[in-house]
């Protein structure tokens, strides 16, 4: 009796959200059909002002729009719109090679896990721009001290998920930083996830990266810092806290030796400020300590919500 593949059974749906891909957005469809051949192809079309969605109907792929401009913006309503038990996930600029799909599902079923991300392959050394190197090393480097240790390349774009992933992922990014957040998400719940070393390409001639070094650069320190607040609230808080008492420290330090000295109290506006600061550490971190505590009746209620729905939509 011959064997079944891992996938056989399973309705895979891969996912493609574009920009301005007309170049290789077929050649993507098409590699993905071989790789995958029972998967449904959906291309989410984000306002294209070239032949992309034509091109990817051409090919045999579903093809959807969505108006809200930016990736984070069209990945929310994949995952809202879109019915599966697998969804492969990747990007249409053809730096993914579909051939590795087959490879990640496979991971997705055997390890039993809810994501499998497609790591790619000497990225910090060279992401196509020195910028896009230097902060894929910087950002992944920063993750791993707030949120934890779980990914080493938080950005690719090249995942696999479950329907119990896909369908708890709240998804509140709107650009690029959407990666960031399925991460974070994977991350605070405790989710269990694989990465596999795959290789990177770059775009063909003519194509160009929709991902500016610096204007998503400050986005994705943004998003860190929103989802650093509601997920590590006793973390930030700290740290803004330990500003306003260094502060205070430094402030007061010329008042307290003077009155060692003199016995008299000089630079009174200087005390009053230093004593105010002190006051908003204490006050800051107290609101960490308590938005902490409701922030683990949060994940905990999340969890709950993660787990009711099942894992590959079948049961």
């Amino acid at each position: 009796m011959p064997d079944l593949s891992p996938t056989e059974g399973f309705n895979i749906a891969v996912l493609l959200p574009c920009y301005n891909e007309a170049l290789t957005i077929a050649s993507v469809v098409d590699g993905f059909k071989e790789a995958l051949p029972g998967a449904v192809i959906y291309v989410f079309d984000n306002n294209s002002t070239d032949d992309t969605a034509r091109q990817a109907a051409k090919a045999g792929a579903r093809v959807f729009r969505e108006t809200r401009q930016g990736k984070g913006n069209v990945v929310r309503r994949m995952f809202a719109d879109v019915d599966a038990d697998i969804y492969v996930m990747a990007d249409g600029d053809g730096t993914y090679d579909p051939a590795d799909a087959p490879s990640l599902v496979s991971a997705l079923i055997t390890e039993r896990v809810d994501m499998v991300v497609g790591t790619r392959r000497d990225v910090t050394e060279d992401a196509g721009r020195a910028g896009h190197a230097f902060g894929n090393k910087l950002f992944n480097g920063v993750y791993q001290m707030i949120f934890g240790s779980d990914f080493t390349d938080i950005f690719s774009g090249y995942r696999v998920f479950t329907r119990r992933y896909v369908k708890s992922f709240p998804a509140i990014s709107t650009g690029f930083e959407i990666e960031t957040e399925m991460s974070v998400h994977a991350s605070q719940l405790m989710i269990p996830v694989v990465e596999m070393e795959m290789d990177y390409g770059r775009r063909p001639e003519g194509s160009d990266s929709k991902l500016r070094t610096f204007h998503d650069g400050f986005k994705i320190l943004r998003m860190f810092a929103t989802l650093m607040k509601e997920t590590r609230p006793a973390m930030f808080y700290a740290l803004i806290s330990a500003f306003f008492a260094l502060g205070s420290i430094a402030l007061m330090i010329p008042v307290i030796l003077i009155w060692l000295e003199t016995g008299l109290v000089e630079r009174i506006p200087t005390a009053i400020v230093a004593t105010g600061m002190m006051v908003i550490a204490f006050l800051l971190m107290s609101c960490g300590l308590i938005l902490d505590s409701l922030c683990r009746a949060r994940v905990e209620q999340k969890r709950i919500l993660f787990l009711g729905v099942d894992k590959l939509g079948v049961q």
